[in-house]
């Protein structure tokens, strides 16, 4: 064989390895994610390169270390916020995706909230923003609005929205006021009004309806009972206010010293409705407080089944014959 064949096999076999290399490089950049489920990479606000990389390698594996290399050679820097990783994505489509700042929503999901403390410690979880500046939040936005900070936690509904994770927590409390005001549209609005309600009084209502039984069909039966007391100018006397004055939720049994605890939101001893609502009352028992059919219940005790639901009575008799049997299950079962 020439001297000249050899340099021209050579220069083959040499541009055939550079072309393996390549395609082996170019195939390694462009296969996808092989994680078996989903991932998030979170960027934060103050995230260095190297925060970005171990984020990315700890999340990703080998795929994220070449999304960090693709944006590094590139001169690309991550955009803060939170980016949905799915299996199949590219080390080059992960890369595009983080520099270009294309975010993914996050959902955002509360229910069964007391106070507004959880209210912020559900919202910081899930956010990049944290409880306390989302109650700072609070007290810029709610004020304006006609909130006083017992009634905050009515400006808002229990559901499942959808934020970037880097939304601003001026803008996230102005998105679930938003979403409030929405419910309360001009309709519920009249039959509020119609019972004698501001919305703001009506989530009141409803809160200790839904903190009294678990059970939905009866919320607005036991909604309906508080305003009759109300309206006769009697005490509300409803157990869950005792227990939200106390700071004890899981209270199942209300003695004496509870029920003489100095609080404005215990309604054994304070005439009218509490500074606000004990929880967050969901939409539909609102709903359940605003559609409720007028009865003349006006005492209402558990029923000595344990089943969560409970004995109404209109008279004070009845209500005794009902609390006795109750209080004599709650002693045959040692509950004190």
């Amino acid at each position: 064989m020439s001297k000249k064949s050899i340099i021209w096999l050579s220069i083959v076999a040499a541009v055939a390895a550079i072309a393996i290399v390549g395609v082996t490089v170019f195939v390694g950049y462009t296969r996808g994610y092989d994680g078996e489920s989903e991932q998030w990479v979170y960027v934060g606000s103050n995230a260095s390169p190297d925060d970005v990389s171990r984020e990315l390698k700890q999340r990703l594996g080998d795929t994220g270390a070449k999304a960090d290399k693709i944006m590094r050679l590139s001169g690309k820097e991550a955009v803060n916020g939170a980016y949905l990783i799915e299996p199949g994505m590219s080390a080059i489509d992960i890369a595009r995706k983080i520099s270009r700042g294309a975010q993914t929503p996050i959902k955002l999901t509360f229910n069964n909230i007391r106070t507004l403390d959880q209210l912020a410690s559900r919202v910081g979880e899930r956010l990049e923003l944290d409880s306390l500046q989302f109650m700072k939040a609070c007290d810029e936005v709610l004020p304006g609005a006609g909130f006083t900070k017992p009634t905050y936690i009515a400006a808002f509904l229990p559901d499942t929205y959808e934020f970037y994770w880097t939304a601003s927590p001026e803008s996230v409390v102005k998105r679930l006021l938003d979403y409030r005001n929405r419910f309360w549209n001009d309709e519920r609005r009249a039959k509020a009004k119609s019972l004698g309600l501001t919305p703001v009084q009506a989530a009141t209502v409803a809160s200790i309806a839904e903190e009294e039984t678990n059970n939905a069909e009866e919320r607005g039966v036991v909604a309906r009972l508080y305003m009759n007391r109300l309206n006769r100018g009697m005490l509300l006397q409803a157990d869950p206010t005792v227990k939200y004055a106390v700071g004890d939720f899981g209270l199942r049994r209300i003695t004496g010293a509870h029920l003489a605890v100095a609080s404005p939101y215990n309604t054994y001893k304070n005439p009218g409705l509490p500074p606000g609502p004990i929880r967050m009352p969901s939409a539909r028992t609102l709903d359940a407080l605003l559609k409720s059919k007028p009865h003349n219940y006006i005492y209402m005790c558990a029923k000595e089944d344990f089943s969560g639901l409970h004995n109404f009575a209109s008279d004070f008799a009845t209500h005794q014959k009902n609390a006795a049997r109750y209080r004599k299950e709650l002693d045959r079962r040692k509950i004190r």
